[in-house]
């Protein structure tokens, strides 16, 4: 089965200097651009984060911070990343939680637009978490039937997540759909209100705080009892992304509270008359 795609749909993979959305950098993006037609696109390139490479990070992707040293800093290629990316859906592989936050998080800090509003997400570990739940590797070898050589490179990563999905549409075929409206869907596991799942959804659709001391409550009802909390998420090292959606609640969250004093010198001043 093929993915049945109204627009291009754009695999990527970034690998990093940490795991830390907040302050680590992009060493490495790889994307695999599938279009409406079949046809796909790559683009794939090495980053200099500005920062040096932890022994660790080397050691699992084989990047070193030789080989960035002379590559393009994310500012360089942000418009040109931009461009490629431009009207496509998003998947990956955890992208959900990490690629498309750090990848927003990076156009953030260089003061390059980048807008999800509109893009489906479709995450490839989901499915298979849903019904498999195994690694990368793993999911390669099950689904694929090969071994993936070369993990931890962005590109080859890419490419198997990509083949991954495919096979997926085929095993599942009678419970998975070959379109990006449906594996969004599908996807999002979490009925998350960010994307790195630091608010969720109720069942009555109200956002509640989903870690720390104040997971479980509606974040209204936080701001209200404890103001001091959205300037500590603000100076905090959460996702951009995040923190915009604290700051979109809170700036409704002021507006209910006007409106509410309002309505209340209106009746003051009603029963004067």
């Amino acid at each position: 089965m093929q993915i049945n795609l109204s627009r291009p749909l754009a695999f990527f993979d970034l690998e990093s200097t940490g795991l830390t959305i907040g302050s680590d950098r992009i060493i490495e993006i790889s994307v695999l651009k599938l279009l409406p037609d079949g046809s796909k696109v790559t683009f794939t390139k090495k980053v200099n984060p500005e920062m040096p490479i932890p022994e660790v990070v080397t050691k699992l992707t084989g990047i070193t911070n030789e080989d960035v040293v002379d590559a393009p800093k994310f500012a360089e290629i942000a418009d040109e990343l931009k461009e490629f990316l431009n009207n496509c859906d998003l998947a990956g592989y955890n992208s959900n939680k990490f690629d498309v936050p750090l990848l927003f998080e990076e156009f953030f800090r260089v003061g390059v637009p980048f807008d999800l509003t509109g893009r489906k997400l479709v995450d490839v570990q989901n499915i298979f978490h849903k019904m498999e739940q195994r690694t990368l590797a793993a999911a390669y070898k099950f689904y694929c039937e090969k071994d993936l050589i070369n993990a931890h490179s962005a590109e080859a990563d890419i490419i198997a997540t990509y083949e991954i999905l495919i096979a997926q549409l085929s095993r599942y075929k009678d419970q998975l759909e070959g379109n990006v409206d449906f594996l969004h869907k599908f996807t999002n596991m979490h009925n998350t209100v960010d994307l790195a799942g630091r608010m969720v959804y109720n069942d009555k659709g109200e956002e509640i705080i989903n870690f720390g001391k104040h997971k479980g409550k509606l974040v209204t009802d936080v701001f209200a009892a404890e103001p001091s909390y959205y300037d500590w998420l603000m100076k905090g090292d959460f996702p951009r992304q995040s923190k915009d959606a604290f700051t979109a609640i809170m700036e409704r969250h002021k507006e209910s509270k006007m409106e509410a004093k309002m309505n209340l010198l209106q009746q003051k001043f009603g029963q004067k008359s």
